[in-house]
């Protein structure tokens, strides 16, 4: 048997009714407003920062348009408006940016209009800048070019041919 739901008239009567009623009724559920967020523009430049995890290898070369920060390994070349390689971060390959800001370790050459070698940092390769920075405590070897024209536009320089070794041969069997 189901139980009776209809209200007695006492509880109807203590009920605001017209406007009142309509104004004193609030939805179980209330939307919130859609929050807009702007969209970043090719004329907005660079916002986003595309990170490379600590737990992340990467072979193969990274090109993006805005920053790009390296906490793991790269095993390629890295083209950025900003490049940060991460204290405990290696690249092996040419890194190329407007700005570049050295922690850890790189082997190959650093291109850009303003290099950062930061205390922490070794790198192994060539420089090519308009303006660098060595802290102190910095490990560098190689050579460092300042150059007055965009330092990510140089060719790189053309390494010497390996040469070609021969295998030695093996004397002709003997028969037995």
């Amino acid at each position: 048997m189901l139980p009776n739901f209809r209200r007695s008239e006492a509880d109807l009567r203590s009920q605001p009714t017209g406007s009142a009623a309509e104004t004193s009724h609030t939805p179980a559920f209330q939307p919130r407003p859609f929050l807009s967020v702007p969209r970043a523009t090719a004329t907005d430049g660079p916002k986003s920062v595309s990170v490379i995890g600590a737990d992340l290898t990467i072979t193969g070369n990274l090109i993006c348009k805005g920053e790009v920060q390296v906490d793991g390994i790269v095993e390629g070349d890295i083209q950025g408006s900003n490049v940060v390689v991460g204290e405990n971060a290696t690249v092996t390959g040419s890194i190329s940016g407007e700005e570049v800001i050295v922690r850890g370790h790189v082997v190959g050459s650093v291109r850009g209009r303003r290099v950062m070698l930061q205390t922490t940092s070794q790198v192994e390769g060539d420089i090519f800048h308009q303006s660098l920075s060595i802290e102190q405590g910095a490990l560098f070897e190689g050579k460092s070019r300042r150059t007055k024209e965009d330092p990510r536009t140089i060719a790189a320089p053309k390494s010497e041919p390996i040469g070609f070794v021969v295998p030695p041969r093996l004397p002709p069997e003997l028969p037995n």
